[in-house]
C-alpha cells in the first residue's frame, strides 16, 4: 500500500467534497486516512494472515468429534459504496483430524473482514478456508451485520441486519441433529 500516494488522493477528495484540506482539523487527516487504510484493509495483505496453529486430533488421548462453537463480533467495508458494515459471528465444527487453536477463528475472520467485501463472499472465503485447511467433519457459520450502505443512504432503514449462513458436512446433513444443537446453543431456533 502506497500511503503516501493515499495520503495525495484522500488531500484531492475533501477538495471536491468542498473542504479545505489546509483548515487546521484536516490538515492531518489525509496521513490518519492513509494509516487506518493500512489497519483495516490489511486483508489483502498475505504477510497478515495470522500465524494459525492446528493440533492433532487425538494425539493427547481423547479424540473429539463433538460440537465445538465459537462467536465474535466484526467489521468489513461494502464493495459497493466502501461505508462499514459489522454485526456478529457464529462459527461451530466438528473437528475431523485437527482441532485448531481456539482464538485462530477470530483471526482468521477478521482476516478475510479486511477487505472491500459482499456478506456472502465474505462467509464463503472463510468456509473455504477452514475447509481446506481445518477439513472438518462439518463446519456452520452465521453471519449477521449491519450495512451502512442500507442504514445512511439509499433505503434508509436502521438497524435491519442482513444475515448469511453456510452449512457443511454434518451440519448440512443435520447428523444426529446437530445444526439444531447448534441453533439451540447460540439461543435460536432451527425449523
Amino acid at each position: 500500500m502506497n500511503n503516501k500516494k493515499i495520503e495525495g488522493l484522500i488531500r484531492e477528495l475533501l477538495i471536491e467534497i468542498g473542504e479545505n484540506p489546509d483548515r487546521e482539523g484536516l490538515v492531518d487527516t489525509p496521513k490518519r486516512i492513509a494509516r487506518m487504510y493500512e489497519e483495516i484493509f490489511q486483508g489483502y495483505n498475505q504477510e497478515k494472515f495470522p500465524k494459525v496453529t492446528f493440533f492433532q486430533n487425538g494425539k493427547d488421548g481423547i479424540k473429539y468429534h463433538d460440537l465445538a462453537i465459537d462467536s465474535g463480533y466484526y467489521f468489513s467495508h461494502c464493495e459497493h459504496h466502501g461505508v462499514p458494515f459489522f454485526g456478529t459471528w457464529n462459527f461451530g465444527y466438528v473437528p475431523g483430524d485437527k482441532i485448531i487453536g481456539i482464538s485462530k477463528i477470530a483471526r482468521v475472520i477478521d482476516y478475510f473482514s479486511a477487505r472491500l467485501q459482499v456478506s456472502e463472499r465474505l462467509v464463503y472465503d472463510i468456509v473455504d478456508w477452514f475447509e481446506k485447511n481445518l477439513k472438518p467433519e462439518g463446519l456452520i457459520l452465521i453471519m449477521t451485520g449491519r450495512h451502512l450502505c442500507k442504514e445512511m443512504r439509499g433505503v434508509k432503514k436502521n438497524n435491519t441486519p442482513f444475515e448469511v449462513i453456510s452449512v457443511k458436512g454434518v451440519f448440512e446433513r443435520n447428523d444426529n441433529g446437530i445444526k439444531t444443537e447448534f441453533f439451540s446453543r447460540i439461543g435460536r431456533t432451527h425449523e
